[in-house]
């Protein structure tokens, strides 16, 4: 898929002391990074690093699925997006180098829960059931999910959605959304969520759920479809870090309040979702 950046329907709220939510493909780019809940000041991020243990010596590595513009996509042989640019400024504060590695969006949280990945970063949305397994730096982004449906649809907003076949890409929160509010038998679930779209173009279901930035993205690349004005869910982004690895989790917070405050964040946001 061609990757265009776009503009931001959704309000990107970087908050105060907190910010960033599918295989095998490797990639490498210089960085550093760690994370936690719990607020951390500025002044520590070189101390909490020094007690950080990683999977690699000398490397922070990420476990993302690159199917989600524009926060983790393919261009060419290499994998960018905001949670890319965040990842490796965080690997950056803390002396490390970043490695990436794609895979399928439900392999990503038992990457790090397995020992083989120290971050999961997809847009990856704070949920009580993800945080049954693994914990969660503060939250970088706000975002929304959108409803996609073709242009002749009459379907008007989520209440709309009832008794018919929903489009998502397996095992992300609009899966668990959709399953939640209207059945398995409802939901149709895609390892890519452009296969989704497709599937929706071809009239193979009806509508599909999706991040509303990339949902955007869609509309502008896909002829024949479009966005319902109506979100399906509010939702807050983060990385996701192994349960009980306070050490990670606590430098990831610091490197993060630090690029907040330095206005790093903002300026990778930008990048990637200002107009063309």
């Amino acid at each position: 898929m061609k990757l265009k950046k776009v503009a931001v329907a959704a309000a990107i709220g970087l908050m105060g002391m907190a910010l960033m939510a599918c295989g095998g493909k490797k990639s490498e780019e210089s960085s550093a990074a760690a994370g936690s809940e719990s607020s951390v000041s500025s002044g520590s991020v070189a101390a909490d690093a020094a007690k950080v243990k990683t999977v690699s010596a000398g490397k922070l590595t990420m476990v993302t699925n690159a199917e989600f513009p524009p926060y983790e996509y393919h261009e060419g042989n290499d994998i960018k997006g905001i949670d890319v640019e965040i990842c490796q400024a965080v690997a950056e504060k803390l002396g490390l180098k970043l490695e990436i590695e794609d895979v399928a969006f439900d392999a990503i949280i038992p990457e790090v829960t397995s020992g083989k990945a120290d971050l999961a970063a997809a847009g990856m949305t704070v949920t009580e059931d993800r945080k049954q397994n693994m914990d969660f730096s503060d939250t970088y982004a706000s975002a929304k999910q959108l409803i996609l449906v073709k242009d002749d649809s009459t379907l008007a907003g989520k209440d709309d959605l009832k008794g018919k076949k929903i489009g998502v890409q397996q095992g992300t929160t609009s899966d668990l959304m959709s399953t939640e509010d209207f059945g398995d038998d409802a939901v149709v679930r895609f390892s890519k969520s452009m296969e989704a779209v497709q599937a929706l173009t071809q009239g193979k279901i009806d509508a599909v759920i999706v991040d509303s930035q990339t949902a955007e993205q869609f509309v502008k690349e896909v002829p024949g479809i479009k966005a319902l004005d109506a979100s399906y869910s509010d939702e807050s982004y983060a990385i996701g870090v192994k349960k009980g690895n306070t050490e990670l989790l606590n430098a990831v917070n610091g490197a993060l309040s630090e690029l907040k405050s330095e206005g790093k964040l903002d300026e990778i946001v930008t990048q990637y979702t200002k107009a063309e």
